[in-house]
Order: C-alpha cells, then structure tokens, then sequence
C-alpha cells in the first residue's frame, strides 16, 4: 500500500509538473499573465485533492487555501499556503492522518506553507496579527468540510472592525515602505513589496472588502471609489505588475520578485526593448516600471485617504472658506466647486501655493486629489504660455516654506512633469553611470532640498560655510530654478550640461527673469560640474590652476552660488559618494578663489613665501625654534611648499625635524576632516617599489584612498602623504591610527616588497560595475615644461584598483608625483602626475597604456 502510494504521488508530481510546463508555453504565445496565474492555481488545485484521496483530512476537518493562494493567484514559484481547519483540537490519530497528509503535499513538489487550527484558534491569532487576519480574509475552499469553512469565514466577519483594520493595514504599509526608503524609485525595486509595487493593489483590494466594498476592481468602481478612468489604469498597472513578477520568477527559475541588476538587461530582452542612441534597453525597462509604480503609488495615496474618510465621517466637520476657490475641512484643502480645477485650471498651480502660505493645512483632500490628477491633462502648451501660471510657478519656487514638499506632491499628481515637458523625460529615468543612486528626477528633488536646507538654522550644524554663504544669497530661489535644471537633459545624447543650459536659458526668458538672473541660471547648468572637477581633479597648491578657475567663475556671486549648488549636487547623488574629504577640497578651491577675485593672484614666488611664513608662525606655537627646522627645510624642495598646505608642513616638520635622517620609517596619521577619515605622513628612505608596498597595505586594510602627494627630498627620503578613509565600518579613528603607525613602519622596515609576496585576495566590485561596465579610458598628456605627464583614468571600480595601478606603474619604471583620487560611487575618475623615461619612447608609452587598459579592464570583468 506505501509503495503504491508513493508510485501514485509520483504520477501526481509528473502530471502537475506537465501542467506546469503547458501553462507556461501557453503564456509565452498569448503573453496574459492573469490567465497564467489561475491555470496554476487549478492544476495545483486538482493535485492537492487528488493527493487528499490517497491521505485523506480527519473526519470534520477543512482543507482551505489562504494569502494569494487563496485568492487565486499562483506564480510559478510562489508558496502554496494552506490552512487544515479543525473543528477541535487534534487527537493522535488526527495528528497521524496530518503528517502523512503534510509530507504527500511536500512530495507533491510544493513549496507549502501550512498551518492547523480550530476557528477559535483563528480568531486569536488574527486579533493579535494583521498579517493572519488578512490571510483568512482570503480563505477558497479545496477540500473536507464546507460547513466548518463557512463557520470559519462567519466568525471572522463578526470579528472584523473595518476602522480598526484601516488603521493597522496603514501603519504595515507605512513600515513596509519605509524598509523600502519609502520610495518606488529604488535603483532596485522589489515590484511586490516597494511602494508602488502588487502589495500596494492588494491593500486597496483587502481594505475594499473589509469595508464591504467589493472584492474585486470592477466591484470597487461601482462603489464609486474608483472612476471609470483609474479603474483602467489600476486595472494596467496591475496586469503589468503580475506579468513583471512572473517574468522574474521564469528568468531565476525561483521566487524572486527584485529586479535585481543582473536581471535588467534580460528583462529588457524578454520584453522587447531595444536600444537607442542614448539608452540602453534596460534603462528603458526601467523607466517604464517606475511610470507605473508612480501610478500605483499616486491612486493608493488618493484611495487610501479615500478610505479613511469614509470609515472615519466627520460630517459635521466645520468649513473654513478660504477664498473662492478653496476651503479648509479638517485641516486639508478642499475645492469650493467640484468643477474647480476644469473651469480654472490655473487653480492646478495655485493649490501648491496656497498649502505653502498656510501652515495649518496638513495636505490635500481626498477629493481634491483626485480632481487634480484627474484635471493634469489640463496642462498643455497654453497653459504653459499663461503669465498667471508661469508667475504662479515662480512664486511657489519663491516661498519660504514647503518648496520641496510643493515639488514632490506636483511630481506625484503629475503636476510638474506636465509644466516642464522636459522634466518629463526624465522622469524615472534610470542612471548607469555607477555613482548616482536615484533617477534623474529624484536627484534633482534631493538637490533643491538640498539647497533648501542651507536656508534652516536647523541644519546649520551640517554645512557651516554652505549655511553662512546662502544666508549672504539675494534671490536664492533662483539655486532652485538651477537645481530644476542641472541635469535635465540627461539621456539626449551630447553634453547635457550644455543642452540643460539652453533649457534653463529659456524657461528664465519665458518667466520675465531679468538679464543678470538668467544669465546667473544659466552659468550655473552650464558649469555645474565644473568646481568639482577642479577640486577632486587638479592640483589645488598650483596658482595657476586657482586662476583658471576664478577666471570660470568671474566674480564673487557666481563663485558662491556654483559652490552652493556643487555642495548640494555632490551630497543629493549618493549617501556613497560625499565625505569630508571632497567638501574640504570644495571649500579650499572656494577660499583660494575668493581670494584671486579680489585681485589677490600672487605668483609663485609670493605663494611659497606666505605658505613658509605661515607654516614657521604655526610651529613656533608649538614651541620649536626657527633653528630647529632649518636643517630638515634645508633639504625639501619648491614643488613640496607647492604642494602641502601651512598646517601639514607644519605637521611633517614638528615629527621630522630631528630626524631628517631617520634610518627606520616614520609613519603618522591623524583624523582628517570631520572625523570622516585619515592623513598620513609615510618618511622613509627611497626604494624601489615604495608605492606598490603602500598601496599594498592599503589594500590589506580596506583602506580607500582619496588623495596622494608623492615627494623626495634632496637627499634621497620619500615623503609622502595620504588622505585615506577606513571601511564604513569603522568608526573608531584613533584606534585605526594607532594600527596603522606601528604596522606600516614594520612593513617598510623588513618586509620584501608586496609585488613580490603573495598578492592580496581578489575582490569583486559591485554587481552594478558587473552588470553595467564602464569602457575604461585613459588620457596621458605632457606638462608644458615636459618633465612630467598627467594621467586621466576613468573607469569601474573595484577593491585592490589602485594597488594594481601602482604594480603597472613599478614595472614599468613610473614615478608618481601626485594622485587625485575620486571615488563616486562605483566609479573611479583618478588623475595622477607621473615621470618616467619609458614616456620619452612612443613603443615604450604605448606598451605602458595598453598595461593600464588590461589592469582596468579586469576591474569590470
């Protein structure tokens, strides 16, 4: 009898498997997802209550399919959650009948989720778990007792508190969004559980019929929660979503419901997308998930408070007019007219306006939500032309309060996307580029709130100099107008800083900005990149560099507002890519500047004798005599008071000046920046390899370096400094300090060069970096006097990438002089002043480039 039972249950698992197989090859021809998702369901149906024959329920028992199952809905690699109803607790019989039942399902090849309960098992399970309660609100029938089932579902509607549930679905949905960054425009969204995604339409379908709504689309428009235009929409979003998700399980062959990096380019094969002269397929995808993730999330806000208004009436809730147009009812705005926004679509703009200048409200009704999405298409080309609205637009840009939120709700309720046409475009749209984390127009939303934040006093304590210069801004708004623009031309094709600048251009001619303010706006889209790169880039001890950039800039308001706007770009990119370190570099570029518009452009001569001057002030205090440093400042040259500032010569002079000529190395380190990193100073006799053996032990240590200053004094000592920056990890610098000057030493003293010794492991870069390379690309230039060329590098980065380009530079007899370090995300954009006699010979240079191309090309393999 076991034999046959097995043999039986293994004909099952074949048959089910079969109809598996047939369900699938019928979607790949007919491409409906929903059609999909019963056929499973049913053949997975009929395989439980055949296996049911062979080990049948106890007797008054239920066998009842719950969660999705149980609605209906089964994806091809989702669990198969059942419910065994119990009219009393079971026996040991019982309990034997159970197992045998549970296994033969397992054998079945499900991926079962079971309980057993009684039904008043489940009234206290689901009085203490939301998650149980909506699980049972879900219960179908597969097998056993009918009448126990429909005592359960009885039970559970007396049970039920339509308000009660509202309130706990909400606050489970609010936590679940924000393990999601409260966002549906993650890098990568999880299209069931990421705001936007199938369990934001499945809490409307859940809240629906608690309130006795319907259970179903077409049931909640005819309630009159839906209109006949977002019972559509919902209606596509949703079929898209369930396609999307069972394309991700197909594509992994298992429950997986992110669209994970790795699976984007063959999603946007499966789907069709093909490239453009911009775009890749995948970012393409993505655009189109995110369009409708906005969607979900712009009818599950207005459906949601939908809801609570109607399960929480306040119908004698008192009306505060506020003027013609609008009023106040439980501290939202409501329209005075139903028509409102159709016979003045004006309104559409001046509803920002109002909620900005009145405190008191603390959002928009339900009902004026949906008027306003629903009136958007009242955007066009005239109204865009309309002096009212254009100053409208200027005047909620202008407020003193509420810019960000105004900005966000108008992009939410498709408000903005439909003013700016070219604000549209980049609307959800992805950025390969490995270092931003947001779509374009969520990274100029966290510029202008950025920016906006340099105005409150509350967040002083982040940006001291930001904070103190855009107290000393006049129309500081107009930072918002560049922010709006910056990178709004990003996925055109050319330079989008030039092509945002005509935007920028025209928007301010079109919104009656005077000359000097256009031009300001569009200076900065134009040159919104340009501060950072000179600060990360060049080699800011160099006069002449100051003068090129000041020479940019042209005066003191342009230099203060780009550093503004480059502070705010720079931290509105990635949590990953801002540190101290870079807004160090920006505020000595700002300082240097300031001071070479003020017609103070000293030679080099006047450079190094302030910089001497300066830094022998600062080492009296310390309580040295001016001949105590002599012999050691005897032996360092020009380009090193060049290229350290006061402070660190300073520093290398109070460790080094009685031991000029150390024998053993001298390695410091000190917290550089707010506590964000490290400085360290390497003194050690010259060798060969020096660098590679540094780079090394960074690497050993997980230490990232962002900034490196390669010296030799006269007589022959390295003396070299570093601004690196521990794992993110570590927050104890002292203690990493401590390491680091007594490991180091002892590895420059005895250890053999690392080149030579086992090579540190190999790490991976990001899945990111994997899936979208970088083209890696060089650029070695000479210096105008020849003695030493620069090196551009651009390309993915990866663990260990500097310590491979110092072992390139070793073996072909390179000598580092400087490195510029810039880390953004996952990509590097390293510049580095090199010497070498290999660069005299064109065979000898082009062997040294290809070296370096195959090193970085590793970095994306």
């Amino acid at each position: 009898m076991r034999a046959s039972s097995s043999s039986l249950l293994a004909l099952l698992r074949e048959n089910l498997q079969r109809k598996r197989r047939e369900a699938i090859d019928q979607f790949r021809i007919h491409l409906r997802p929903e059609l999909l998702l019963t056929a499973l369901r049913r053949a997975t149906d009929q395989a439980v209550r055949e296996a049911i024959k062979l080990h049948p329920l106890p007797a008054h028992a239920s066998l009842v399919a719950v969660g999705g199952y149980g609605r209906g809905e089964l994806y091809p690699y989702s669990d198969v959650d059942v419910l065994i109803l119990l009219r009393d607790p079971p026996g040991q019989a019982d309990t034997r009948l159970l197992e045998a039942l549970v296994a033969a399902l397992w054998d079945l090849g499900l991926d079962l989720g079971h309980s057993v309960r009684t039904i008043e098992d489940c009234r206290r399970e689901a009085a203490g778990d939301i998650t149980v309660e909506t699980a049972l609100m879900e219960a179908r029938w597969l097998a056993g007792s009918k009448e126990l089932l429909q005592a359960l579902t009885h039970a559970m509607t007396e049970q039920m508190d339509a308000q009660t549930f509202f309130q706990a679905k909400r606050a489970e949905m609010q936590q679940r969004h924000a393990r999601h960054q409260d966002t549906p425009y993650a890098l990568e969204p999880n299209c069931k559980e990421a705001p936007g995604g199938l369990r934001d339409l499945q809490v409307i379908l859940w809240l629906a019929q608690a309130a006795g709504l319907g259970h179903t689309w077409k049931e909640i428009a005819r309630a009159q929660l839906l209109t006949a235009a977002e019972y559509r929409s919902l209606r596509k979003a949703d079929l898209a979503f369930k396609r999307l998700r069972i394309e991700l399980h197909l594509l992994c062959g298992r429950r997986e419901d992110r669209v994970l990096f790795d699976l984007q380019p063959a999603l946007a094969a499966i789907y069709g997308f093909t490239a453009t002269k911009t775009r890749r397929p995948s970012e393409i995808l993505m655009q189109r998930y995110y369009w409708a993730a906005r969607v979900v999330n712009q009818l599950n806000t207005i459906l949601m408070q939908t809801f609570e208004e109607r399960l929480f009436p306040q119908p004698d809730a008192p009306v505060h007019r506020i003027d013609d147009d609008f009023c106040m009812v439980q501290n939202r705005l409501e329209l005075c007219r139903e028509d409102g926004f159709e016979r003045k679509p004006t309104m559409l703009l001046r509803a920002f306006l109002v909620m900005q200048e009145r405190p008191e409200l603390s959002g928009l009704s339900a009902h004026t939500l949906r008027a306003m999405w629903h009136a958007r298409r009242r955007i066009d080309a005239q109204f865009r032309k309309n002096p009212v609205n254009r100053r409208l637009f200027l005047q909620i840009l202008q407020q003193p309060r509420g810019i960000v939120h105004a900005l966000r709700r108008m992009t939410m309720l498709n408000i903005l996307p439909r003013y700016l046409p070219v604000f549209r475009r980049i609307v959800g749209q992805m950025q390969h580029d490995l270092f931003h984390a947001y779509t374009v127009d969520q990274h100029i939303l966290m510029v202008i709130r950025n920016l906006r934040r340099f105005t409150m006093p509350e967040h002083a304590q982040e940006y001291p100099l930001a904070s103190q210069l855009m107290a000393g801004v006049q129309r500081h708004w107009l930072l918002y107008v560049a922010a709006l623009f910056h990178d709004i031309a990003k996925g055109r094709g050319g330079h989008h800083s030039e092509l945002g600048a005509r935007d920028a251009y025209r928007f301010c001619i079109e919104h009656g900005l005077d000359e000097q303010d256009t031009a300001l706006v569009e200076f900065l889209v134009r040159e919104h990149l340009t501060m950072s790169a000179y600060a990360q880039k060049r080699d800011l001890s160099d006069p002449q560099v100051v003068r090129e950039f000041a020479a940019i800039v042209g005066d003191e308001r342009r230099l203060t507002t780009l550093y503004l706007l480059t502070v705010a770009d720079i931290r509105g990119t990635s949590p990953k890519v801002w540190n101290s370190w870079k807004g160090k570099l920006l505020e000595d570029l700002y300082r240097q500047t300031l001071l070479a518009l003020g017609g103070s452009q000293p030679d080099t001569r006047t450079v190094l004798s302030q910089r001497k001057e300066a830094a022998a002030a600062e080492i009296r205090r310390m309580g040295l005599r001016d001949e105590s440093r002599e012999a050691f400042w005897s032996e360092l040259d020009v380009a090193y008071f060049l290229r350290h500032e006061a402070s660190e010569i300073a520093w290398h002079t109070r460790h080094l000046y009685y031991r000029a000529n150390s024998p053993e190395p001298v390695v410091k380190a000190r917290i550089a920046g707010s506590s964000e990193g490290l400085q360290l100073m390497v003194y050690t006799r010259d060798a060969q390899d020096l660098f590679v053996t540094i780079c090394g032990y960074f690497e050993r240590r997980a230490l990232s370096v962002q900034d490196a200053r390669i010296h030799t004094t006269r007589h022959g000592w390295a003396l070299d400094s570093f601004v690196v920056l521990p794992p993110a990890h570590e927050k104890d610098f002292r203690s990493q300090a401590a390491l680091i000057e007594h490991e180091l030493p002892e590895l420059l003293a005895g250890a053999a060069p690392l080149r030579h010794a086992a090579a540190p492991p190999r790490r991976a870069g990001s899945r990111r970096a994997r899936v979208f390379p970088i083209v890696p690309n060089i650029e070695l230039q000479p210096d105008e006097n020849s003695t030493s060329w620069r090196l551009s590098i651009t390309a993915s980065d990866r663990p260990g990438l500097l310590y491979a380009l110092a072992q390139v530079f070793a073996e072909h007899g390179i000598n580092l002089k400087m490195a510029k370090v810039m880390t953004l995300g996952d990509r590097v954009e390293d510049v580095f002043i090199i010497a070498g006699s290999a660069l005299g010979h064109p065979r000898l240079q082009l062997r040294f480039e290809r070296a370096l191309l195959s090193t970085l090309d590793e970095s994306g393999a």
